[in-house]
């Protein structure tokens, strides 16, 4: 057990709830592999509080600090700066010190850029559905913009929803290729293979037996699909690419690249692939997810 000290760099994760968190799993490990004087705890934080509990930080000479649900937007009026992509997002999940204060990014989409790269999946050029309209929809449709995406089709049960954050990374980006449609509206398609990636909550355990489309037609637009699900491992959206022999991934690689990102932005380093890998196990087995 490595001790803690006078001198260890504190980092933490500030959201509501936290208590099932992952992450001090993730960057503990970390630290020990990299050997990092480095000790990661969470903190939980009422939504009216943000913006002191960020200050509260910064005064007791907090390393760094993460940013989950509900808190990632609210949490960028407490800041000091933004990374330009971060505001043009509206999500903030990761914070560095500066002078005077915190700077905000979003290690989510960095995170999802770095699985799409494990997985040899190459955005530029290609055709994309984004099923959802959240908050991590908004960051991955915003990467798939950056990354020169051919077209980006945003299905959602709320038109209006999808119709926002088309027009939202149009704007930001310069571009005309984001596109939002209704889900149930999925066979106005193109005929195209579309890489698609599955953002909702819809097959979450317990409801593994759910996914957002459930009509097999859709899956032969499907030229490879990730779903930002991690547990159940194997979602059934997943099943239905597969059912279509094409490679689906689910999302433990993206939870575990974000955290590596705002590790490596905390402490200016870069972390192995060895250990990565080797903290990807340790997360498989504490989540007692079977691949």
């Amino acid at each position: 057990m490595r001790e803690i000290k006078g001198t260890t760099k504190v980092c933490g994760l500030i959201g509501n709830p936290v208590a099932h968190s992952i992450s001090p799993l993730i960057h503990n490990h970390l630290a020990e592999f990299e050997n990092i004087d480095l000790a990661y705890v969470t903190f939980k934080v009422e939504s009216s509080k943000v913006a002191e509990a960020v200050k509260g930080a910064y005064e007791l000479n907090v390393f760094g600090l993460n940013v989950t649900v509900p808190h990632k937007n609210e949490v960028i009026n407490a800041l000091v700066d933004i990374d330009p992509l971060a505001r043009d997002i509206g999500a903030v999940n990761t914070l560095v010190r500066a002078k005077g204060g915190f700077k905000g990014y979003n290690t989510d989409i960095l995170g999802f850029q770095r699985q799409l790269i494990d997985a040899n999946i190459e955005l530029m050029g290609n055709d994309v559905i984004i099923i959802g309209a959240g908050g991590a929809a908004r960051a991955i449709v915003f990467l798939c913009g950056q990354e020169g995406a051919n077209s980006i089709y945003i299905l959602n049960r709320t038109l209006e929803n999808a119709q926002q954050l088309a027009k939202d990374v149009n704007k930001a980006l310069d571009i005309n290729v984001a596109i939002g449609m209704k889900i149930e509206d999925y066979n106005l398609l193109p005929n195209k293979q579309f890489i698609t990636i599955q953002t909702t909550s819809v097959g979450l355990h317990p409801n593994d037996d759910c996914a957002p489309i459930e009509n097999l037609d859709f899956y032969d637009k499907v030229s490879v699909g990730v779903d930002i699900i991690y547990n159940p491992t194997k979602t059934k959206f997943m099943k239905l690419v597969e059912s279509k022999e094409k490679i689906a991934y689910n999302g433990l690689k993206m939870l575990l690249y974000q955290g590596v990102c705002a590790f490596e932005l905390w402490n200016e380093t870069k972390v192995s692939e060895d250990i990565i890998m080797h903290v990807y196990e340790l997360m498989k087995k504490e989540l007692n997810l079977v691949e």
